[in-house]
């Protein structure tokens, strides 16, 4: 038999074994390497830590995915959130290690995060406009609804010039993955029949007098839209529904503020409560 004050060493033994592991195992573990493999204690980081996380890196089956992302205060993994996948434009794209961030102060990645509804919010920086950062776009999208509390039914996504011929491509890539997309100042590069058939809700804006693309590149986007939807036997009050498109003049620039240089002034439209409330009142298989 153990003597009472060797019993109590042992004990007092076991305690500090037992509060040295619970230390280690609640210690900060920082990583800026997501892989579909990764470690649970790296994807428990992710899971706690909230607000804005700069510069994370995806290893994908396409190569290296840089992105940010915002988890709201008071995340709870038991709960399901929105999500939102935005795409900025060329000047804040990925070029390489002096670009990291670039996309942080972005209104159209911000503009979601200050919105009254808690919702996780992702801003990718790729290195081009094409079928890989179509693919990679998708590829994000995957794997934030596996790893985090996303609603499935409500996953949208916002692209604006460069980065919207980017998510036009991906969300004809794949149209089950979202319910809705505001196509911001850019070209339509996708197909429009894959949106139809999946419902997707898309709004359309565009300056008048937009320097870089012109405005009718937005009209045929909205005309190639709006027959895939009637070929798919949509009323025009459905379609109406799920189908936007916003060309302002001059005039309307200069009331907020903006005169010239109306292709980068058309990040204001991440500043319309009403289009941002637009967007995210639809859900997979609901039209507003």
């Amino acid at each position: 038999m153990l003597r009472k004050s060797g019993f109590i060493a042992l004990l007092c033994g076991l305690g500090l074994a037992c509060l040295s592991g619970c230390q280690a195992a609640s210690g900060n573990i920082s990583s800026t390497v997501s892989e579909g493999t990764e470690s649970f204690a790296a994807e428990t980081e992710q899971r706690v830590q909230t607000g804005i996380i700069a510069e994370q890196i995806l290893k994908g089956e396409t190569g290296e995915i840089h992105y940010s992302f915002y988890l709201p205060e008071e995340y709870d993994s038991s709960r399901e959130y929105p999500l939102m996948m935005t795409m900025p434009g060329y000047d804040r794209m990925w070029f390489g290690e002096e670009s990291s961030g670039s996309n942080l102060d972005w209104r159209g990645f911000l503009c979601w995060t200050e919105l009254p509804e808690d919702m996780i919010v992702v801003s990718a920086q790729l290195t081009d406009w094409g079928e890989t950062s179509a693919r990679q776009a998708v590829e994000l999208t995957e794997y934030f609804i596996e790893h985090y509390a996303v609603d499935e039914n409500r996953v949208y996504t916002a692209g604006y010039s460069a980065g919207g011929e980017t998510m036009s491509q991906a969300v004809s890539l794949r149209p089950d993955l979202y319910a809705a997309y505001l196509h911001g100042a850019s070209q339509w590069d996708g197909a429009f029949a894959p949106l139809a058939r999946e419902g997707v809700a898309v709004y359309i804006f565009m300056a008048e007098d937009d320097e870089y693309y012109g405005s009718q590149r937005a009209r045929d986007a909205y005309d190639g839209l709006y027959q895939a939807y009637a070929d798919e036997g949509w009323s025009e009050e459905e379609i109406d529904s799920v189908l936007r498109i916003q060309t302002p003049d001059a005039e309307w620039f200069a009331e907020r503020g903006i005169s010239g240089n109306y292709h980068g002034g058309g990040n204001v439209v991440f500043e319309e409560p009403s289009v941002l409330h637009w967007i995210l009142s639809h859900s997979k298989g609901v039209s507003s």
